[in-house]
């Protein structure tokens, strides 16, 4: 009875994210179970080589909160994965969930996005292209000193990460924030609706690139801080159009 229950819980759990992450979507782009999402999420990563063969994923909590996912749909997730080939898990002090050392190629390409859906992204990406540059404009002129500091603090936090889950959290708040300083009203909902659909497809990446990509966050606080209002869209613009160039994947 109580793995029944625990069943149905768990496609409860499973059904709701998969509503959310279907909610509004542009034409081209799947619907897919949040499982199935967050297999793709890290088949992409693997297929891409941002995550190598031996490499240590997060801890199954840590891959929830950087997927947006519950921690029942990332630990389903990673067992299928596992049973799949493609990751391994160890038990032990050292243990944990490692990428397989010869993932199966065409168990990979079933789990990549389709080309249309691909094309969906990207418009997608244009889409967040045009708000950020509206937003940064506006924050360059609205940002209050609190929320400034606040923005410096996240770019501390994410060149102090140490694993992908963690800086796509910070990441996150930090595009969020910019979006409310702005006090562009109903737009910024908007702003926030389309970064929501975007982080849905972002992928691992290695944490000393995505360190790299946060000097980008430190620029444009600086810039911000001067409101320098040109410098800041540049910088933006720059950021968005050099780290989204495929699907998902370089969300930074």
């Amino acid at each position: 009875m109580g793995r029944r229950v625990a069943a149905m819980t768990d496609q409860l759990e499973d059904t709701a994210e998969s509503q959310r992450l279907g909610a509004g979507r542009m034409p081209g782009m799947e619907r897919r179970s949040a499982m199935d999402a967050v297999r793709m999420q890290i088949g992409m990563a693997i297929s891409l080589g941002l995550l190598k063969p031996g490499e240590r994923l997060p801890d199954q909590e840590d891959v929830a909160l950087g997927l947006s996912v519950s921690p029942i749909t990332a630990r389903r997730a990673l067992a299928s994965l596992a049973e799949l080939g493609v990751v391994v898990r160890r038990r032990g002090r050292a243990g944990g969930t490692f990428v397989a050392d010869s993932p199966p190629t065409e168990i990979l390409k079933s789990l990549s996005a389709s080309p249309a859906e691909s094309q969906a992204v990207n418009r997608l990406v244009d889409r967040r292209l045009l708000f950020e540059c509206a937003v940064t404009h506006y924050a360059a002129v609205n940002a209050t000193s609190e929320q400034l500091d606040e923005l410096e603090r996240l770019t501390q936090e994410m060149a102090g990460s140490s694993d992908w889950s963690y800086y796509h959290r910070m990441d996150e708040q930090f595009h969020q924030l910019v979006g409310t300083a702005s006090c562009l009203n109903t737009a910024v909902d908007v702003y926030h609706e389309t970064l929501a659909e975007l982080y849905d497809y972002f992928i691992p990446y290695p944490i000393e690139k995505l360190h790299k990509s946060n000097q980008d966050h430190i620029a444009l606080v600086a810039a911000l801080r001067a409101r320098n209002v040109e410098e800041a869209v540049e910088l933006s613009r720059k950021h968005v159009d050099m780290g989204l160039t495929s699907v998902g994947g370089h969300l930074k």
